[in-house]
């Protein structure tokens, strides 16, 4: 009972340490033009960030530094690390031409820099694995049950970070006119 009672006390006092932390902007390096969507998981960026800062400074300094509206379509390696950004100028589609997603070695980043971007998180309970982990590939495809799954939509200004436990679906039609999108995608390492 006393071990159940400080678990729930350190937990607590980690999500009110994360908060905090996001709520502070210092991981932001003075990058400004973009907020995270109120799906992220706070502790677990929290985490991943204070285990591997290097990296997540190298990112933000490279988005606050380069004009995303204006860099060329295309991959682009992150200067002073082994991140690549993939500036996508695509469109979202319907659900059923859109693919499932989770990974194990990597983490998705995904900045909305013009348009709206429709994502889906599925519920663990009701979907099951349709295609096993491609390790060369990092990705894992499922079936689901779209009645129990989180529909929700990023607008520009934006970005979502998926961890491996958020199986997602990325680029899914919204109810908007224009599904025209501009979005920046960068694979981050996952620190186990």
């Amino acid at each position: 009972m006393v071990l159940a009672v400080l678990a729930i006390a350190a937990s607590a006092q980690t999500d009110k340490d994360a908060r905090q932390w996001l709520k502070q902007g210092e991981w932001r390096c003075g990058f400004n033009k973009a907020k995270p969507d109120k799906t992220l998981n706070v502790n677990e960026f929290y985490s991943q960030y204070k285990k591997n800062p290097k990296q997540w400074e190298t990112l933000f300094q490279w988005l606050r530094d380069t004009d995303l509206e204006a860099i060329p379509k295309g991959k682009h390696p992150i200067p002073n690390s082994t991140l690549t950004a993939s500036v996508e100028d695509s469109q979202n589609q319907p659900l059923e031409k859109r693919n499932t997603e989770s990974h194990k070695k990597k983490i998705d980043f995904q900045l909305v820099v013009r348009g709206t971007e429709g994502f889906a998180l599925l519920d663990h309970e009701s979907s099951t694995v349709s295609v096993p982990y491609d390790e060369k590939k990092d990705v894992m495809r499922y079936t689901y049950d779209p009645s129990k799954t989180h529909f929700f939509n990023v607008r520009a200004g934006q970005f979502v970070i998926f961890f491996p436990s958020d199986w997602h679906i990325a680029k899914v039609a919204t109810k908007k006119k224009d599904q025209n999108i501009r979005v920046i995608v960068v694979k981050m390492d996952y620190m186990e």
